[in-house]
């Protein structure tokens, strides 16, 4: 399906999953806002590289989402937003009791507390348009749990249960929101991440991938930034009007188990 003439705002999306849907929301023919909190040479490369490979207007706007107003900022600097990719997050992994009380505060601003301003920041130009498309990034860890990963799977938890109350009040309307729920997805972050870990359990890489990384993932398979940009494609088609307030599951049977 075509996108023309719309334009996305994806948040946390100079790398790994973020780009990845950047990419494939330019490819079907979307204006793309990207974004983090650094405001680099490299990061505005970036967004001319994206614009010129798929004949799209491509910006760059730094904000960062651990602040309330920076991340309604965004939204206001985009200008429109008709499709909102709610992405940026980060992770940290210690049991409760010797969870850091900073880390806590962090991940549940950046991972979940930002989609809720860039949302109420974007509603009113999605009304004024007729017509929008919000879609939350949300992870394996928004429908079941890990242990040591409380903040996150808090966070992404909340990401759910937002997606369901955004879908509650925008049903009577041409605005769907939804969340997709990534299991492993290779990232260059995840795949930086493979030789320590093989080193750790004196693995092999493909072992460590195997019986260590995708452990919880029946399909022993990664997931792909492409793959899930695709699903982000799909949600914002007319073929997707029906679906909202719910989940999609890209995790290669995790949350089947």
């Amino acid at each position: 399906m075509s996108l023309k003439g719309k334009t996305a705002v994806i948040t946390g999306s100079n790398s790994g999953i973020g780009l990845g849907v950047a990419q494939e929301l330019a490819r079907a023919g979307a204006d793309v806002v990207i974004n983090s909190f650094t405001d680099t040479p490299e990061d505005h490369r970036l967004a001319e590289s994206i614009g010129k490979d798929h004949g799209v207007t491509v910006r760059y706007i730094q904000a960062d989402m651990s602040k309330p107003d920076q991340c309604r900022a965004l939204i206001e600097q985009a200008g429109a937003c008709d499709i909102l990719v709610n992405n940026a997050g980060i992770q940290h992994v210690a049991p409760i009791d010797e969870f850091p009380t900073e880390k806590w505060d962090a991940i549940i601003a950046i991972n979940l507390s930002s989609a809720f301003h860039t949302t109420a920041a974007a509603l009113p130009m999605m009304r004024k348009a007729g017509w929008g498309r919000i879609v939350n990034i949300a992870s394996a860890h928004g429908l079941t749990a890990s242990p040591f990963k409380s903040a996150y799977v808090a966070a992404k938890h909340g990401i759910v249960g937002l997606t369901k109350t955004t879908g509650l009040e925008t049903a009577r309307e041409a605005i769907t929101c939804n969340a997709i729920c990534p299991g492993y997805v290779l990232t260059p972050l995840v795949e930086a991440q493979i030789p320590d870990t093989a080193k750790k359990y004196d693995m092999t890489e493909e072992e460590a991938k195997q019986k260590v990384i995708l452990e919880r993932q029946p399909s022993k398979e990664f997931a792909t930034v492409e793959q899930v940009g695709g699903t982000a494609v799909f949600l914002c088609s007319d073929a997707a009007a029906q679906i909202t307030g719910t989940t999609i599951s890209v995790d290669g049977g995790w949350t089947a188990l």
